[in-house]
């Protein structure tokens, strides 16, 4: 499936991955247009919550005031497009703005909000819908070429045990 947002989204992905962060990237689309597009920016900033999908909350509140919009109106009408599951964190806070919808890419098996480590849906009386799967090849194998480079704030890999 090929589709323009999540193109856009694996873009900034790439870009983030040759600036030394975790290669996720993110565009907030409203009425069809692109309001806001980001990437992680952890490293860059020192901050823990310099993520792509806070960063794109970040620029969609500076347009609302800039087109004179009410902030809870559009984030209420916006798809967003991600390449890796929200993190508990991220898709907390999309379900908190009632986004329309969410579509990302691979599953985060660390700190997937979605579906991987913890269901934040449940946590949430109306919670925003997502769908995962979406170019997931293209967004784990970015993930993949980060974890094997030398990145110093990179986590030690954790091997699953198998046991009989």
């Amino acid at each position: 499936m090929v589709n323009k947002w999540m193109d856009e989204a694996l873009d900034l992905a790439t870009e983030a991955l040759k600036a030394g962060e975790v290669p996720v990237g993110c565009v907030f689309i409203y009425n069809g247009d692109v309001i806001a597009k980001g990437r992680n920016t952890v490293n860059e900033t020192r901050n823990a919550t310099r993520h792509a999908e806070l960063n794109c909350m970040d620029q969609t509140a500076e347009w609302c005031m800039e087109n004179v919009h009410d902030f809870a109106t559009v984030m209420s009408a916006v798809q967003v497009w991600v390449t890796v599951e929200p993190c508990i964190m991220c898709a907390s806070a999309l379900h908190s703005l009632h986004v329309a919808g969410v579509m990302y890419g691979c599953k985060n098996d660390r700190f997937g909000g979605h579906i991987s480590v913890l269901n934040t849906a449940l946590l949430f009386p109306d919670p925003s819908p997502m769908v995962g799967g979406l170019e997931s090849d293209r967004a784990m194998q970015l993930l993949k070429d980060f974890y094997k480079g030398t990145n110093a704030n990179a986590p030690h890999p954790k091997v699953k045990k198998i046991t009989t």
